[in-house]
C-alpha cells in the first residue's frame, strides 16, 4: 500500500504480541511501549541494505550447505520482489514488527513459506543491523564524497577565473594585506579535501563485516563470514564477536567528519553572508538563492548562505547526540542503540543540502571586482609590503622595520593618506634611508604579486594551483 505521495506507508497494528517472537510474549506491550520500541518508522530508510546484506548471507548459507539450494533459490527470489514491491510503494511497513529486519523477513515468510523462517540461521539482529547501517554509511560516504567534489570544483573554477583579482586578506576581520579573491576560494578547496580525506578513512575503517557475529558469541553453524564480506564489498570480516555488534565508532567517526565540513560550509556561508552586505558589496547572489523583505522592498537577503550557516548546529548536534548515547554502554548490544540511527540520517541529509546549496552559490555569486580591489588597498594593507622593503633594501632588523612602519602608518593616518600617498619627505623624516623606489611596492598589485612562496597569494601561484586541482577533480571523475 502507498500514500498518495507515493512513499511506502507505515502501518500501526492493534497491540498484539509480536508473532515473530513466537510464545515467550504471550500478552502485547503497552502502547507507550509498542511506540519506544518500535523504530520502523525511521530504519525502513536501510531496506536496500537489508536486502543486500539478506542475500549474501542467504548465499553463503546455501554454499555452506547450511540451508539447501531450492531454500537459498526461494530466498533470493523472495527478496527481488520484496524490494520491488518496496521500490514501488506497494509494501506496508508494520508498527508492530518494529524494524525493516523483522518487517522483511515477516514478509519474506508470508510469500514462500518455511524457506523465509531459514534465514535468520546463523544470525542476529544484532549484527544484522551492524551491517545493514555499516552499507548505509558507506553509501552515504560516496555520495557526499561525490558531492563535495562537484564543490570543490566549483570553487576551482571560480578561482583559477579570478586569480589575479585583488581583494582585502582580513585576521579579526580586519584588513591586513591584499589577496586576490582566487586565493581565497582556493583556501576552501583544501578544506573540502581534508574532509573528503576524513570521510575516506572513515570509510576505510568501516570497511569490515559484522555480518555472521550472531548476537554476541558468534555462532556454531559452519558458515563462512569471509564469503559474506567479500559478496558485500567488504575488506574482511570483523574479527571480535563483541565489538562486531557493540561498534558504532564508524557512525561516530561519519559524524564527526560530517560536523567539520559542516563547520567548512558554515565559515563560506558567513562570508557569502558579509561580502553580500552593503558594507562591503564585494558579491552578488541572483535571485535563486536570495529572498526578499515581507517590509522593505530594497532588500535582497542571502537566505542560503545563512541557513548553510545556522543547519550546521543540526551536525554538530547528531554528533553530540551519538557520543552521549555511546559513552556509558557496556558490551555488547544494549536497545540504546537503537537512537544511533536518526542522528546520522539527518546529519547525512543536512550535509547533502548544504553542500547543494554551498555549490549552487558559488556558481551564482558576481563578484563586485572593483570594489574588491579598492577595499584591498585601504586599511594601509601594503604595509606589510613596506616593512618587508625596509628589511630587503636597507637591511633593517624586521623589529625595526616594524617600528618605522608604524610610525609612518601613524604619519599617514594623521594626514588622512594612504601609504602611496605620503611624499618622500615625509617618509625620510621617519627613516632617511628610504628612496623613491619604495613606492613600487606600495600597490596593490605589486604586493599581491611579490607573495610568490609555495601557497602564497601570487596571481602565478594561485593560477597553477587551481590547474592543478582542476586535473585532479577531472580525472577523479573520468575513472
Amino acid at each position: 500500500m502507498a500514500s498518495r505521495n507515493g512513499e511506502p506507508t507505515t502501518k500501526t497494528s492493534p497491540v498484539t504480541a509480536n508473532a515473530q517472537w513466537g510464545g515467550r510474549f504471550a500478552a502485547g506491550p503497552a502502547q507507550i511501549m509498542s511506540d519506544i520500541n518500535a523504530s520502523i518508522g525511521f530504519d525502513k530508510r536501510m531496506w536496500q541494505q537489508d536486502i543486500e546484506g539478506s542475500l549474501a548471507h542467504a548465499a553463503m548459507l546455501g554454499e555452506t550447505g547450511v540451508i539447501s539450494a531450492e531454500d537459498q533459490r526461494a530466498i533470493a527470489e523472495g527478496l527481488g520482489a520484496i524490494g520491488r514491491e518496496i521500490a514501488e510503494g506497494r509494501f506496508t511497513f508494520e508498527t508492530a514488527l518494529e524494524d525493516i529486519h523483522m518487517n522483511i523477513e515477516a514478509r519474506l515468510t508470508e510469500r514462500i513459506g518455511d524457506a523465509g523462517r531459514r534465514l535468520h540461521t546463523g544470525r542476529s539482529r544484532n549484527d544484522q543491523v551492524a551491517c545493514d547501517f555499516k552499507l548505509w554509511v558507506r553509501d552515504a560516504i560516496d555520495g557526499l564524497s561525490a558531492q563535495m567534489t562537484g564543490a570543490m570544483l566549483a570553487l576551482v573554477e571560480r578561482a583559477a577565473e579570478h586569480a589575479a583579482d585583488p581583494m582585502p586578506g582580513f585576521t579579526h576581520l580586519q584588513t591586513a594585506q591584499p589577496v586576490t579573491f582566487g586565493h581565497h576560494l582556493m583556501a576552501y578547496v583544501e578544506m573540502l579535501a581534508r574532509d573528503r580525506s576524513r570521510l575516506a578513512d572513515c570509510r576505510r575503517r568501516l570497511n569490515e563485516c559484522p555480518l555472521g557475529a550472531a548476537a554476541l558469541a558468534g555462532t556454531s553453524f559452519p558458515i563462512d563470514r569471509h564469503h559474506t564480506a567479500v559478496a558485500l564489498g567488504f575488506d574482511r570480516p570483523t574479527a571480535n564477536s563483541l565489538d562486531s555488534v557493540s561498534d558504532r565508532d564508524f557512525a561516530l567517526e561519519f559524524l564527526a567528519a560530517a560536523a567539520i565540513c559542516a563547520t567548512h560550509l558554515s565559515r563560506l556561508a558567513e562570508e557569502i553572508v558579509i561580502w553580500c552586505s552593503a558594507p562591503f558589496r564585494f558579491i552578488r547572489l541572483s535571485d535563486a538563492f536570495t529572498t526578499g523583505s515581507s517590509i522593505m522592498p530594497q532588500k535582497r537577503n542571502p537566505d542560503a548562505a545563512e541557513l548553510v550557516r545556522a543547519k550546521t548546529g543540526r551536525i554538530a548536534g547528531s554528533l553530540v547526540a551519538l557520543l552521549t548515547v555511546m559513552k556509558g554502554l557496556p558490551l555488547a548490544y544494549g536497545k540504546d542503540m537503537q537512537e544511533d540511527k536518526e542522528p546520522v540520517f539527518e546529519a547525512a541529509d543536512t550535509l547533502a543540502l548544504c553542500l547543494a546549496a554551498t555549490e549552487g552559490m558559488v556558481r551564482d555569486l558576481m563578484p563586485e571586482l572593483g570594489r574588491m580591489a579598492v577595499a584591498a588597498g585601504q586599511g594601509f594593507a601594503t604595509a606589510t609590503d613596506l616593512a618587508d622593503w625596509l628589511v630587503r633594501t636597507l637591511k633593517l632588523p624586521f623589529r625595526q622595520a616594524h617600528h618605522v612602519t608604524g610610525r609612518l602608518v601613524a604619519l599617514a593616518e594623521a594626514r588622512e593618506v594612504d601609504l602611496a600617498s605620503l611624499d618622500l619627505g615625509a617618509m625620510q623624516s621617519i627613516e632617511p634611508g628610504i628612496t623613491a623606489d619604495v613606492y613600487g611596492v606600495l600597490t596593490v598589485t605589486a604586493s599581491v604579486a611579490s607573495r610568490t612562496s609555495f601557497g602564497g597569494t601570487a596571481p602565478a601561484n594561485v593560477a597553477k594551483e587551481a590547474a592543478r586541482w582542476r586535473a585532479l577533480l577531472d580525472a577523479e571523475q573520468a575513472a
